[in-house]
């Protein structure tokens, strides 16, 4: 049954498509890899990947390249000859409408679902990546019990959650200047309580993925710097899904606010500071 969080999520997304990827697809650990590309490094050597919640399919797009790259240089291929055999699953049909048009993800299979009802076989996948998307999920040990179904054992999930602001700069800036907007909006303006938040640390996720047949979560925090002009950030950090239901005057307030107070901490270049954590978790299906 779709839950009013979902239903929240679907109508952001569709009038907001390809908002996580603007916001995070530039965005480096200090290894020089986005969250994105490390998602895709987790899931070499496999070749049956379903990637939940895939948005506007920049994550497949990766982990298209790298399976045809794997392919041709003589490495056994996925199913279809060509390289990986991939999948895609999101609440937004608007979405998924841009991942077809990228190169690699066309010949996915893309469907508009839920992860508590996956419309995949069982043992389908030997893989599944999830970016900024399980930690927002209802019904966290249904969406356990179906990825533990779709992945053959052996299986490998690998997701980034995310972890809160990199440090006292724009990312936090922004959510103080925010937090009066949203503890003075009324009932109608704010978003419903969304997803688990077990699954914003390693032994939550544990308690909820283990008795689904998954072993410990290797788990890794990463810091994305997110630097970039007052344009880069602010759309970096305005992404947030409680800006969602408020006015383009309220908006465009907290916008002039947050950037005259950024003006005092931009670099030389004129850029601003800014910085993310996320929590890489990786768990295997027993």
């Amino acid at each position: 049954m779709t839950t009013e969080q979902e239903v929240f999520l679907r109508t952001f997304h569709a009038s907001h498509p390809a908002v996580t990827a603007r916001a995070m697809s530039r965005g480096r650990a200090a290894d020089g890899r986005s969250s994105y590309a490390i998602l895709r490094d987790r899931m070499a050597g496999r070749d049956r990947v379903l990637d939940l919640a895939c948005g506007d399919g920049l994550l497949l797009e990766l982990l298209a390249e790298a399976g045809e790259e794997r392919g041709s240089g003589g490495s056994e291929r996925g199913r279809d000859g060509r390289g990986r055999a991939l999948a895609g699953l999101d609440l937004s049909a608007e979405e998924l409408v841009l991942a077809r048009r990228r190169p690699g993800v066309g010949r996915a299979d893309l469907r508009v679902g839920r992860a508590q009802q996956l419309p995949f076989a069982d043992g389908q996948f030997d893989g599944c990546v999830s970016h900024m998307a399980l930690m927002l999920m209802s019904d966290a040990e249904q969406v356990a019990a179906e990825l533990a179904r779709v992945l053959e054992p052996g299986g490998v999930l690998a997701a980034v959650l995310g972890g809160g602001p990199g440090g006292d700069e724009a990312y936090e800036r922004f959510l103080r200047l925010a937090r009066p907007l949203f503890d003075a909006a009324p009932a109608a303006k704010r978003i419903p309580l969304l997803g688990d938040r077990r699954l914003r640390s390693r032994e939550g996720f544990d308690e909820v993925f283990g008795p689904a047949g998954f072993g410990p979560a290797e788990w890794e925090t990463v810091v994305i710097d997110l630097t970039g002009s007052p344009e880069q950030v602010w759309e970096t950090v305005s992404g947030i899904y409680d800006l969602g239901l408020f006015g383009a005057g309220a908006t465009a307030e907290l916008r002039a606010r947050f950037e005259a107070e950024s003006a005092a901490t931009a670099l030389p270049d004129g850029r601003i500071p800014c910085a993310m954590r996320v929590h890489v978790a990786t768990v295997r299906r027993g």
